[in-house]
Parts: C-alpha cells; structure tokens; sequence
C-alpha cells in the first residue's frame, strides 16, 4: 500500500514572529518507524518577505527509483498530487509550519521525503526546499504459549513459558510480562511479574509479598524462552494467565518507544483446595421481638485446623451490609450502624476464632428482616483476594411496633383572664417514667408557627423560649412538677389579649423508641382598656374667692376595679378659654396609696372606684379647667413596661368670682366655661369671661 492510501494524512500550519532575511525550509531528523505506527512530519519555513501566508508541496524519493520524483500533497496546485496519493485531511490552520500525518505505516512508505515551498519573494534567496529519511521497520515480533488447562491442588507449583522471537535489525529491547484475569467473567486483569526493557523485576501488588519471598519468579530459559514460576499456589490464583511483550527502538534523537506489543494466548489454572473447607451456621437467642429489646445473633464458623487460618465476617440484612470484622477483631460499620454504635446501641466482636457475635441493643422497626452472615478465608490478615467465601442460611427477625402508654390531658385553672392577672395551667401525664416537658403557644388569630414558652428536661433543668426570657416583662415564669405526673407553668403577669390563645404541652419520652404526645387548650385574656371610662364632676362651677371647692373622677370599667391598682393623675389649664394642659404637682393618687395634701392647699382621697381633689380655698389662680387620668396598673409594681390601661376625663372648669362681683349664670360651649358677672358696685352689667 502506498503512502497516499494511509489515511488520514493532514498538516497544520502555525504563525509565528519572522524578520526580513534569507527564506530557509527546515524538516525534522528521520526517526525510525515500525509497521503500522503513526507518522507525524513537520517542515516550516522561516525568513521569507513576501505574504504571510505559505504553501508547502510534500513529494516522496522510493528507494527503488531514488532520483525520481513522486509527488504527494499541495496546498497550492490540487493537481500536484500523483496519482496514487491522495490528499485527505488537509487543514490551512496556521501560516509558517506544516504537519503532515501518515497512519498505519506501511513498508513501502519508507523513502527520502521533501518538503518545498514555492518563491512568493521578488527574488530568489535562500533555501526552498529540505529533505528527511524515513525507514520502515517490519513488525517482526511475536509471542506464543499454548492455551491449555492447568490443573493443580492447592499448594503445588505452577509453571508456564512464553516464547519471543523478532527479526529486527535495529538495536531493540524487549519487556516480558504475565497477566492474571479474575473476577466475575474474568474482565478484571492485574500485573502478576514483569521484566522491563531495563532488565528490572516489578511484581503487581497481589503478587508483592510472595515475590519477596521466592515464591513467584520469571526466569529467562535460552535466548527466547521466559518462565513464570508460582510456588504454592492459591485458589486466588484461579483465573487466566496471560503473557505480554514489548519491543522498545531507539530512534536517531537518543528517544526509546515501544513500536510493538503482542499478546500470547490465555493458559486457565484451576486450583482445588486440599481440606480446607469451611461450614458456617448463624442462630439467633429470640427472633421474635419488640421495639427496644436487645437481639443477638452468633456466626459459627466450622473449619479445621482453625488456629492458623484466617476469617472475615459480615453480617447482612436483606443483603445490605450491616457490619465486618475482619482477622483482626477489628469492626467496621456501614454509616448508619457506626452511629448507632457510637451512642451504644450495637456492637460486633470476634469472641473466638469460630465465633463472631452481633449485638442490637435497641431494635427498632427498621431492624425487621432476614439475616445472614458471610464467612471469608484470607491467606493473610490484610488480605484483598479471599481464598474462598461461604454465606449462611438466612434467619427472619421479626420487630412488633411497642405500643405508647402516655395519656395526656391540658387544662387552665380558669379558662378567661384579666390582662395582667396570672395564667396558670396544668398538663397532667400518665404512662411517663422520666419524660421531658415542652410548653408551646399560639396567639389568638395567629397562622404559626408557635412559639416555645419553656422546656423541662429529665434531670429538671429549665430552658425559656427567647420571648419569656425577660422576667421584667411577664415576671418569672415557673414550671413546677406538682406531683408524679402533674406539671404546672404559671406566668405571673399577663400582657393582654396575644397571651390568650391556644397552649400545648407536649411529653416527650424514650423506652426504646422515641414517643411523643402532645394536648392543648384555649386561654382568653381579656384587656383591661377597652371599657375604661373616666367622668369628672364638680359641685357647683361657680366658688368665691376664699371658699373651697371640690373635683369628683369617677371611674367605671366592666370588671371590678377593687381588685386592680389604679393610678389618678390631675391636670389644669392655666386659662378657661384653652391651652395645654399641666399635670399638678405632688397630685397623684398612685398605686394603691393616697397623697394627704397638696401644697397644703389641697386634698386628694379615693374612695372605692371614685377619686377626690379638694380645694380648701379658692383664688385667682383656681380659674381654671380640669380633667383627670386614670391608669389601671399592673398587679405587680415591680414588672417594666407601660401600664394596662389609661383613659382620661372630660373638662370641668371651676370659675372664682373676685370679691365685689356677683356671678349672673355660666355655660359650657365647645369645652370652655362662660360665665356672666355683675359688679356689685356698678350698676352697668359686665361679662367677663
């Protein structure tokens, strides 16, 4: 076949930085190519002046007419190429610089070659063309061995011969190496011995420890013959054997390559063991179980001459993995059961040789199904590659789902109350040894979440929710075990209607699993604002100057308003016809006690829901108009925060009446007092407002 028939042949060109000089083509140094190889030869061009772009013409001197011309490829002229060669794969990438790619090369392919490119200058200067030898090598090598049976008795030796042979010329190496193929279908390959062009012994891994020892070995017998020997051999040996080899040329720039690789055929070693048989039972103490009971499961393993050899376990349900021990004692869990081993709720140990013993200390409902346990024997502890397996029958553990025996119920111990009464309720438990107790709330008109209140753990320790951690505000929440299964949450001061709503108390309780129950009730908290009204009243609205007067708050609300602390303020206009009002110093009845006097001029007393400012003498600066304000405060003076309620009085003016004025009447219009004086020296009337 000639050259133009190994397809793809392609070049690409590539730009590089060139200055102004004498053009000159450049191709690489032959290389030597072995049969059927890939060829990739380079030529570029350099110093030219003319376009930047270049085109390149690749002809072929054979050895058989060596000054003959036979043309290859062009970039330029499609009708450049003889006829035998045809151009394919051609791809202008770059400017300067050419590859030209020959696959599966052929013997007749071997030639001198020449790269030219045509003048694109003014004038002729320089190199236009340059030439490279090509030599072809024959694929000479081969390899042999005999596919054959090879039966043998565990521990014998075994013992197979590959034959190379090559006819090669050039200086060459060759490497030697046997291949093992194992596993299912036999896909699986790894190195057993190699010889490396470099005469160096590298063993696979499997095969590194018997190495060392002697036990596998590759011998050269006369000048074709290589012999792989394996002392002892192991049923992990059972597979098939293979050999493979490489020859390694060296080409004219220094470089070593492996231009040829052949396989022999496949030797099958069947290895049959000798007395080393095992058995393996598994027993359970109770198959039938409820959810935290304890199950153990034992794996006895029958073999003789136990001592000296070597086991790994694994336990399966529904042939999941469970848990290993391998020769060591050592235990190796699958991530679900190391968890569960870590909070003490199962072990695995090698109690002998024979006897491996499985431990399930809580079972759960996912603990139900079949299991197995699968015995291993090891040539060595460590080992990968067992020497045989054997899996037991399989033994059905059935888990029963306990039934939960806690019994709950929620109540108040009144189900309304006032805005800044306490809210006491009470969860009563049964069935519950050492639970822990949640209380949660919803608000009235809320969607959720809801909102933890406080926890009780086992041991008693109390956790508040961050809204009723401030004691300020509700005061200092108490959740108190009242008896064996009586808890009681008590918040001292309720704000106002959001502490209404719905509470829940939810017990929680492990005995083998986890159990939950959870009851709620309703709350109403009534606010003490909305029916708060205030109502001021005087006597007469008239005084002389001199004579005392008296300002009666009375106060009414739907509830008993004996039962809440209530706060009067007193406040005054400097003038009946309006401005701001001011409060009047030192006149606050507060919270549940009274002031006796006011500047000594004044008297403040409360009587049931009613309050009192008396006025022991009126003067001019008495013309004023008053109002009071209520505040329903909290039960608890020494909570923060605003008070329940307030509300605050209409106006009530009180109009002094000067010495030597007589009052005609007075009115009230928009708030402001009118009235009409007569001057009682004066027969002309006076109004004065």
């Amino acid at each position: 076949m000639g050259l133009g028939q190994c397809l793809p042949a392609a070049f690409l060109l590539f730009l590089a930085g060139l200055s102004a000089g004498q053009k000159v083509v450049t191709v690489q140094k032959g290389p030597l190519y072995q049969e059927g190889s890939h060829v990739t030869l380079w030529c570029k061009v350099s110093g030219y002046q003319g376009p930047s772009e270049q085109n390149f013409q690749w002809s072929i001197y054979l050895p058989s007419a060596p000054e003959r011309e036979v043309q290859i490829v062009s970039t330029v002229d499609p009708s450049f190429p003889y006829t035998i060669y045809i151009p394919a794969g051609l791809e202008q990438a770059q400017r300067y610089a050419l590859l030209l790619h020959i696959t599966d090369l052929q013997d007749r392919d071997g030639g001198e070659y020449e790269c030219h490119t045509p003048n694109t200058d003014e004038r002729y200067f320089g190199s236009y063309s340059a030439k490279m030898n090509l030599p072809v090598i024959a694929d000479t090598l081969s390899a042999s061995m005999a596919p054959q049976v090879l039966t043998r008795t565990e521990g014998d030796a075994v013992e197979l011969s590959c034959e190379v042979s090559k006819l090669t010329a050039q200086q060459a190496h060759l490497s030697v190496g046997w291949h093992h193929l194992y596993g299912a279908g036999e896909h699986r390959s790894e190195e057993v011995l190699t010889l490396s062009r470099g005469f160096v012994l590298k063993p696979g891994p499997s095969y590194t420890q018997r190495f060392l020892v002697g036990n596998v070995r590759l011998d050269k017998v006369g000048s074709a013959t290589y012999k792989l020997s394996i002392k002892g051999a192991e049923l992990s040996d059972q597979g098939q054997l293979y050999c493979e080899k490489a020859e390694w040329i060296e080409d004219p720039d220094g470089m070593w390559k492996d231009t040829s690789c052949k396989q022999t055929g496949r030797t099958l070693p069947v290895i049959m063991s000798q007395g080393r048989n095992i058995s393996v039972d598994i027993a359970v103490a109770e198959s039938s179980l409820s959810e935290g009971d304890a199950l153990q499961l034992n794996c006895m393993v029958g073999a003789k001459k136990s001592n000296s050899r070597h086991f790994q376990v694994l336990w399966l349900l529904s042939s999941m993995e469970v848990a290993k021990v391998d020769p060591y004692g050592v235990l190796i869990l699958e991530a679900e059961y190391e968890e569960r081993a870590k909070l003490g709720q199962l072990q695995a140990r090698k109690q002998s040789n024979l006897v491996y013993v499985l431990t399930i200390y809580e079972v759960g409902l996912k603990d139900n199904g079949t299991y197995c346990c699968s015995v291993s024997e090891v040539k060595t502890p460590g080992d990968f590659h067992s020497i045989h397996t054997i899996l037991s029958s399989g033994i059905q553990v059935n888990v029963k789902q306990r039934e939960s025996h806690l019994c709950l119920s929620v109540s108040p111990s009144t189900p309304q109350v006032m805005a800044g009464d306490a809210l006491i309720l009470l969860c009563e438990v049964q069935g519950a040894t050492s639970p822990v107790l949640v209380w949660w709330h919803l608000p009235p008109q809320h969607p959720g979440p809801w909102v933890l209140v406080t926890t009780m753990e086992q041991d008693g320790t109390l956790s508040l929710g961050s809204a009723y951690q401030d004691s300020g505000i509700r005061g200092s929440l108490r959740l108190e075990k009242a008896s064996s299964g009586a808890f009681t949450l008590g918040i001292p001061n309720t704000l106002d209607e959001d502490d209404g709503g719905r509470y829940g108390c939810e017990v929680r309780e492990w005995s083998g699993q986890s159990w939950t129950e959870e009851r709620e009730t309703a709350v109403t908290v009534r606010a003490v604002g909305l029916s708060l009204h205030a109502t001021l009243r005087s006597q007469t609205v008239t005084v002389r100057y001199g004579q005392c007067f008296e300002l009666m708050c009375q106060v009414s609300a739907n509830y008993t308003l004996k039962e809440v602390p209530v706060s009067v303020r007193w406040f005054f206009q400097h003038s009946l016809s309006g401005g701001h009002y001011q409060e009047l110093d030192l006149s606050t009845v507060a919270c549940g006690t009274v002031q006796p006097r006011f500047q000594g001029k004044a008297l403040l007393t409360k009587a049931d829901i009613s309050f009192r400012l008396r006025v022991h003498s009126a003067t001019h600066a008495s013309n004023r108009s008053y109002l009071c304000e209520v505040e329903v405060c909290r039960k608890s003076t020494l909570l923060l925060g605003p008070p329940a309620a307030t509300t605050r009085s209409n106006p009530a003016g009180i109009k002094v009446m000067l010495p030597g004025k007589q009052c005609l009447g007075c009115f009230f219009s928009r708030g402001f007092l009118f009235c009409n004086f007569k001057s009682i020296k004066r027969d002309r009337g006076n109004q004065d407002q």
